[in-house]
């Protein structure tokens, strides 16, 4: 549990300033100091500390938001723990930027001139700069109004999640009515997310997870669940069109066999590790592999947008789509709740409450 309180003024870097991630001292807000979670060099999740912070100031892009509730990713696990790729771009010896975490719930404190469709009190979500912290900025391009359905720590279970499982079935494996959709990996937070979406839109839904996640997923609308445990996913019969691999549990050459020969497969994530390369062998190998066998193998980065938030507002606000919290934290444990999604056995999301 983090206890430590220290006065630390973060100084972002000037990359991020100039392109408009970070508000420069020059822009508009609040100048006082906040709570938030830092961490000042790379480690296993303890080095997280709570701090007082200077208080973020916006630009005319952007918003404030006061942050209700966050969630954890695994972009925080490999940002914190720093491998060497999770350090491209903010310091290979020591982080530039201190603060942590993206998605976000809270209300609007202020709004950039710039900004259209949000006004100071909207009850918002998406994503930010530094959530994991009483205040956050975000780009309004990047925030979208928060179903009233919604608590605030299920709407912050959603930005990252969510926009991925539906960017990775709707742009990139282009899913139809009644295609056979296998998603490896079914019970975190994308695949709880990806069970739910593929049968919005009409998909056949063939669910891989252990044993204790069966009946969550069954109960998520999968027609057919395949705990791994007990059986081996790549010899079943059926042939899918589309693959989402979570997991990233098994290779290329095994899988294939449960594919149709037009399959895509989309690769969404792999084996969290402390040190070494983390994912990037899987998914380095599948490419190669896939080229061999002359199959469809796409990788992407979730664009999280206004569009695609509101859409899956909608779906939430109707009950089509709900979120699936495993565990919450207080704001004072993002060490814990952080250790805990390395463990590889979260359920869903873990959501930090400020």
């Amino acid at each position: 549990m983090i206890t430590t309180k220290e006065r630390h003024v973060q100084q972002p870097s000037s990359d991020e300033v100039a392109n408009g991630e970070i508000a420069s001292p020059a822009g508009t807000g609040e100048g006082s100091t906040m709570t938030a979670v830092v961490h000042e060099r790379y480690g296993r999740p303890d080095v997280l500390h709570l701090r007082d912070v200077e208080k973020p100031k916006i630009n005319e892009n952007q918003v404030l938001v006061r942050v209700h509730a966050a969630s954890v990713n695994p972009v925080e696990w490999y940002g914190v723990t720093g491998p060497i790729f999770g350090r491209i771009g903010n310091g290979l010896r020591r982080p530039k930027v201190t603060s942590v975490g993206a998605d976000l719930a809270g209300r609007v404190e202020s709004v950039g001139a710039d900004v259209e469709g949000f006004r100071p009190g909207d009850e918002v979500f998406g994503i930010g700069v530094g959530a994991w912290a009483e205040y956050a900025v975000a780009r309004g391009a990047r925030l979208a109004l928060k179903p009233a359905s919604l608590s605030f720590e299920e709407a912050a279970a959603v930005p990252v999640a969510a926009i991925t499982a539906l960017q990775a079935l709707r742009d990139h494996g282009q899913v139809q009515p009644g295609h056979k959709v296998l998603i490896n990996g079914a019970s975190g937070g994308v695949g709880t997310f990806a069970v739910q979406i593929a049968k919005v839109f009409g998909a056949d839904v063939t669910a891989v997870c252990s044993t204790r996640n069966v009946e969550l997923v069954r109960s998520l609308g999968a027609d057919r669940v395949v705990d791994y445990t007990q059986e081996d996913f790549t010899k079943r019969s059926e042939r899918h069109d589309l693959m989402l691999d979570i997991a990233g549990s098994r290779p290329f050459r095994q899988f294939k066999r449960v594919l149709t020969p037009e399959a895509t497969v989309v690769l969404v994530g792999g084996p969290m590790t402390y040190r070494g390369l983390g994912p990037l062998p899987h998914l380095g190998g599948t490419f190669l592999s896939s080229k061999a066998r002359r199959r469809t193998v796409k990788f992407f980065v979730a664009k999280v947008t206004t569009e695609d938030l509101t859409a899956l507002g909608e779906l939430l606000d109707a009950g089509k789509v709900k979120p699936v919290i495993d565990r919450r934290y207080e704001l004072s444990q993002a060490a814990d709740a952080l250790a805990y999604l390395g463990e590889g056995h979260a359920r869903g999301k873990v959501v930090i409450t400020v």
